[in-house]
């Protein structure tokens, strides 16, 4: 059961990122990511991966150690429930960056490989983008500098 539900996290996440990548004009997909509510389906994984094995869960974080941690990670369930947390918070840092795109007028062959970048490795991703905000969010930049307009 743990197997398929590591399996499965990542998979529920992906019509999320495909409209951000793929539609991400269409009002459908701005309607869609404005909801925190995308990141329930990866977070019921979680909830199911750790139900059993609460006060193991609390332990491990309220007082963290590296070896705590370690031993943490080294379980099944362990390692499929911070994955299944990752892929959440990813999505939601995703739907962020998407929104400001939006806000930016970024055009989408800029943000679909970074929100790509995101996916797979998110604090580039992310650190990237907020680099590229930052300059044309600036009030003496407009930004045709990166959407040509």
């Amino acid at each position: 059961m743990t197997g398929f539900l590591f399996e499965i996290t990542f998979w529920l996440t992906i019509p999320f990122w495909s409209l951000m990548i793929f539609a991400p004009k269409l009002p459908l997909t701005a309607r869609i990511m404005s909801s925190p509510l995308i990141a329930v389906p990866p977070l019921v994984v979680y909830t199911l991966l750790v139900a059993a094995h609460l006060p193991q869960l609390w332990v491990t974080m309220s007082s963290p150690d590296l070896d705590t941690l370690r031993e943490f990670l080294a379980t099944a369930w362990g390692a499929s429930a911070v994955w299944a947390q990752v892929i959440a918070w990813d999505l939601l840092i995703g739907a962020w960056m998407y929104r400001e795109s939006r806000r930016l007028g970024l055009h989408p062959l800029l943000m679909g490989p970074l929100l790509v970048l995101t996916i797979v490795l998110s604090p580039f991703g992310f650190g990237l983008f907020l680099a590229i905000r930052a300059f044309c969010d600036r009030s003496d930049r407009a930004t045709s500098v990166v959407t040509g307009q």
